[in-house]
This record gives C-alpha cells, structure tokens and sequence, in this order.
C-alpha cells in the first residue's frame, strides 16, 4: 500500500501505532525513507521518524512523526525525542511539520504549546475524527488537534457498525470489517507566511490552517 501511495505523488507517509502490524514492514522501512514511523519508538528499530526533502517550488522541508503515551504503547518520551530530533534539522530547512499521532487531546494539545514558534506546523492524527479547533498559535505555529481520517464514514471509525455495536452490547471479540459508503477524505490546509519574520528558530511561520474534506459517493 506504502508503495502504491507513493507512486500516486505523495512526498511523505506518516506511520503511528499500526506501523508494525506487518512484518514485511521491518525490510521495506529500512530502504524507504519517505514511509515513516514515530520517531521516539526505542533505538534499533528499523526506519526513522524524520524526513528532510525538497518541495517543487525549491523549499526545503522537514516531516517529524511522534507518537503520544498516553492510552498507548509506553515507548520514549515524545516531547524529549522532538526536541533531539529538530535539533537535526538544518537551518536551510523553511518549514517543519510535526505529526502527533496520539490518543488524548491533552497529549496533543501540550505537544502544540510545547513547540509552538519552533516548527510551522504540529497536527494531531489517530482518533479518526476531525476536531475543530485548528489555529495559529501566538508564536507562528498551525495546529489542529485531529485532522480526521480518510476512509467509509458510514461506520465507526471505518469500521462496519454492526460489529462494532455488537461487541458494545454484548463485550465478546469480534472481527471487524471495513465499513463501506460515504468515503471521506478529510485534510488540511496550511498557508505559511513568506514574506514576515520568520519564527524563533528560523522557520517558516503558519499564516493560517483550514479544515477540508472531499467525499465519494
């Protein structure tokens, strides 16, 4: 899927508490530095959290991916390992995009404040639903806690519904199917500020973020 993603002109995949399900994920990740995985899981994992490239129109950028602890897997500490991880990013880079792929909005709320006038942009991703809170933050920072998913809306969190309420009134396992219907693609929009100051280190400071969402029928 990776693969196919990629060929489609994506520049960067994000990856979060699912980046392991796979095992043919632990030979590919390795050969592939566009397919991410949050940066803090324990050193000696295969792949990295970080990508630097280059946009079309010349910008050089940087892509962290941090997973929250929280509800989670208790791996690093997200706000430590950003901190070691921006500090590889070199000053040539104009903008910055943090992923934080966690459970609470708490979690992620914190990591916005916690960063904000270093990177031009900390979205939130994981619970699958949308929040509607996206802002610049005083010091140039575009953050919106969760920027949804993209799949079937017609079920719980992509999930076919039936099951889901099943397991909900009756607390057995259950296998879950993929909902169908009502396909989303739910994203962001983040325009920078060019011309003005730049923000405390040297980045690119987000001028405005918009919510959008295109569906399928």
């Amino acid at each position: 899927l990776a693969e196919e993603l990629l060929k489609m002109g994506i520049d960067v995949l994000t990856g979060g508490n699912h980046s392991w399900d796979r095992k043919e994920i632990l030979e590919f990740l390795p050969h592939e530095p566009r397919l991410l995985r949050p940066a803090n899981f324990p050193e000696g994992n295969a792949g990295s959290g970080l990508y630097l490239g280059t946009a079309k129109n010349g910008v050089n950028y940087a892509v962290l991916n941090l997973q929250g602890r929280v509800f989670m897997t208790p791996i690093d500490d997200p706000f430590r390992k950003a901190d070691s991880e921006l500090a590889k990013i070199p000053e040539d880079v104009a903008f910055v995009f943090v992923d934080m792929h966690a459970e609470t909005t708490s979690e992620k709320i914190a990591m916005g404040w916690y960063l904000d006038g270093r990177v031009t942009a900390v979205v939130g991703t994981h619970t699958h639903v949308t929040t509607a809170d996206e802002r610049v933050l005083p010091h140039g920072t575009a953050y919106i806690t969760d920027v949804g998913m993209t799949g079937p809306h017609g079920g719980v969190i992509g999930m076919d519904r039936n099951g889901i309420i099943g397991k909900f009134l009756n607390g057995l396992p259950a296998r879950f199917e993929v909902a169908s219907g009502d396909v989303q693609m739910n994203c962001i929009l983040i325009e920078t500020d060019d011309e003005g100051p730049r923000n405390a280190s040297g980045r690119l400071r987000g001028r405005s973020i918009e919510r959008l969402r295109f569906c399928i029928d």
